[in-house]
Formats: C-alpha cells, sequence, structure tokens
C-alpha cells in the first residue's frame, strides 16, 4: 500500500491561478475559496513547476498562432506603451513609482498589433523572437520615444516606418481621446485590459518570473476570449 498523497489536480490548481489573476487574492484566501481541496503552498509550487517548464510562455505562443492562423495579426500598425502599476512588497524590477507619489511601483511594456492583440514582453525584443519583426509596417509611439537615440536603435532593427507624436503637442480642446491617440489607441486598450486583472494591478509578487507568467497567463485568457468573441460571430448556428 502506497503512503503518499495522490498528486492535486492540473486542473485544480489551475483554477487557483486564474483566481488569483483575476482577483490578485492571497494564496490563502484562494485554499479557502477552492475549499481547501489543495494548500496555498502547493499552488505556489506547481506555479513554479510550469514556469521551469516554460509552460505559460507556451501558452502564449500557442493561442498567438492560433490567433494569427484563424484571424490573423495585423502588423502593418505596431503600436507600443508602457503601463506603471503598484507593487506594495517590492520585489526585483520594482522602485518608485513616478506618477504615484513615488510609492513602490513596477511597470511592464507591451506591443499591440493593428487589432489591440497584445505581443510579448518585454516588447522588441520579444518581438523579434516571435519572427513576426519582418512583417512590421508602421510603427507607432508617444511622445516619450522622441529622441534621436530612440530612433537611431531602431533604426539598427531596421524599423524606419515610425508615427512618433510630438513632444510639447497638445490637442484642439474638446478632441475625443481616441483621436488624441491616432493608432496608438490599440495599445492603450490592451494596457486597459491587462489592468482589469488584479494581481497585475497591484502586484504582491516579489519575483520577474512571477509577474511575467502573470502577464502571459492574461494574454492567454483575452486571446482565447477573443477567438472565442470570433466563433459566437461567424458561427451560422
Amino acid at each position: 500500500m502506497g503512503c503518499h498523497r495522490p498528486r492535486v489536480p492540473d486542473r485544480l490548481c489551475f483554477r487557483g491561478l486564474l483566481i488569483r489573476l483575476v482577483t490578485g487574492s492571497s494564496w490563502v484566501d484562494i485554499e479557502a475559496i477552492l475549499d481547501h481541496q489543495v494548500s496555498d503552498t502547493t499552488l505556489r509550487s506547481r506555479r513554479d513547476e510550469w514556469i521551469a517548464s516554460g509552460v505559460f510562455e507556451q501558452l502564449e505562443d500557442e493561442t498567438l498562432a492560433a490567433y494569427d492562423r484563424i484571424i490573423g495579426l495585423d502588423m502593418d500598425n505596431l503600436s507600443i506603451d508602457g503601463s506603471l502599476r503598484r507593487a506594495p512588497t517590492g520585489g526585483e524590477g520594482t522602485g518608485p513609482n513616478p506618477t504615484d507619489r513615488g510609492k513602490c511601483g513596477w511597470k511592464w511594456s507591451v506591443a499591440a498589433e493593428g487589432h489591440g492583440l497584445r505581443l510579448l514582453h518585454p516588447t522588441l525584443d520579444a518581438v523579434e523572437a516571435t519572427g513576426l519583426h519582418h512583417d512590421i509596417g508602421m510603427l507607432h509611439l508617444d511622445r516619450g520615444y522622441d529622441y534621436p537615440k530612440t530612433r537611431a536603435e531602431l533604426a539598427a532593427r531596421g524599423l524606419t516606418e515610425l508615427d512618433i507624436q510630438k513632444r510639447g503637442t497638445k490637442p484642439p480642446p474638446g478632441t475625443p481621446h481616441q483621436l488624441t491617440l491616432s493608432l496608438r489607441w490599440v495599445v492603450e486598450a490592451a494596457n486597459s485590459w491587462w489592468s482589469n486583472y488584479g494581481q497585475l494591478r497591484r502586484s504582491t509578487d516579489r519575483r520577474k518570473h512571477h509577474r511575467h507568467a502573470a502577464l502571459c497567463l492574461a494574454t492567454t485568457v483575452l486571446v482565447v476570449g477573443r477567438l472565442i468573441d470570433w466563433r459566437n460571430r461567424w458561427d451560422p448556428k
């Protein structure tokens, strides 16, 4: 007779990770939400096991490939932007947040294709890793990138078709926000979608690879949602 406890099902652990992603709840609270079917320690260890195996990156890669196959990535217009979020417990890659009275925060950088679908993190290096950088047409950036050094670095990557908002420019009063952003509104939307997840909006993860895994999981959920919407829209039934 065996004396070891049976392994907790992966499905249950994955459900716990989804609850944490959406709500930002503590591991102890998630254990209670799941009626103590799995311990907080097991949830963390299973997450780390999957990170070491590259599961979260594979999920993101598979969903992006499915989106490209079914709907098609629009690489004619690529937008890049970042977002600063709270990180009250500190940890790797955190520091004073200039937009939140110097409180501890962290920043992500995201690239979005023409439909607003976010790509990999961190930005251009990750885009190049997918092989999609050869398909980029116009690159849209906000005024924070309007520097000669930035243009030179982009040119070195072969990115010369740029639409960079000039520093010091202000839209006329009453101009709709989407018009002030030009084609960059899609990346602003991507940042907004990511920020809806409690784990990302107020991160208590102290390791970069834990936050990266959460970003990959959020991307996977959002892309799958887009694919489901596409199916529901075009399904003749």
